[in-house]
């Protein structure tokens, strides 16, 4: 227990720069104390002293605003920031080097005995005010975004944003040169996709690229088959589409049939 209290103790060190020293750590964060106390009563839990149990979590969450049933399993390197209005429950399970913020709530959807909590795995980041709920898992590695509600697993590495819940992942195979080719599109069109990048890949986000990568190959399309009938003497292809302001070789959208 107490070699988890140490490492714990560094761990905030790790996530805070605003931490300066030990003694200051030990003495002013909530998030720390709220988690020694739960090492204890978990302890007395875990031997059968399920009142002692209770009420150190009691006079915990009354000097701390953190509520952490002792029954709960918590890893190693747990860090809480903040930590006012974060609630934990009986059959949570959190693994190693787990962050949460303000306001998070791990809890139950529903009344029955079991397991009814979620279990976040090594490595979750839970943004403040997000609750997850239900016994569902946050994959190694996964982050809840803040006020984010969550009622399905997140897969290991995935981030979950919004209400309800909606999982992203970064797509890193997409290419500098699509980035390039969606903005050409996006600028040929007069859009502004609301600041959205490849660096915030949000489900609207994607679809808008989907979006754009589909004109860009339609208008590709358009202009084979303009010149196709310009070679076969049609002369109906006399209009002109908006020149793509663009470097990119071959996204020239003039039609070639002129």
């Amino acid at each position: 227990m107490f070699k988890n209290i140490r490492a714990d103790i560094r761990c905030v060190f790790d996530r805070d720069p605003a931490a300066r020293n030990t003694f200051e750590v030990l003495t002013t964060y909530p998030g720390l104390h709220a988690l020694m106390h739960h090492r204890v009563a978990h302890w007395c839990w875990t031997h059968g002293m399920k009142y002692l149990a209770r009420l150190i979590s009691f006079l915990s969450r009354w000097f701390t605003g953190i509520e952490i049933h002792p029954g709960a399993k918590i890893g190693t390197g747990f860090f809480i920031d903040h930590g006012m209005g974060v609630v934990i429950g009986e059959t949570a399970e959190i693994g190693n080097n787990v962050t949460l913020y303000h306001g998070v709530t791990l809890g139950g959807t529903t009344w029955n005995k079991g397991k009814r909590h979620p279990t976040l795995k090594d490595g979750v980041v839970v943004g403040a005010g997000a609750k997850v709920l239900g016994p569902i898992e946050i994959g190694e590695n996964g982050r809840v975004g803040s006020n984010a509600v969550v009622t399905k697993a997140v897969p290991a590495g995935a981030t979950a944003v919004g209400i309800p819940g909606r999982i992203i992942v970064k797509n890193n195979e997409e290419t500098e040169e699509q980035g390039r080719r969606r903005k050409a599109i996006a600028d040929k069109i007069g859009f502004d996709a609301y600041g959205m990048t490849d660096e915030m890949p949000d489900p609207i986000a994607r679809s808008i690229h989907n979006l754009l990568d589909h004109m860009h190959a339609v208008d590709a399309k358009i202009e084979r088959m303009s010149s196709a009938l310009g070679e076969l003497g049609h002369k109906e292809c006399t209009g002109e589409l908006p020149e793509l302001k663009t470097e990119l070789d071959g996204l020239d959208g003039t039609d070639s049939c002129k």
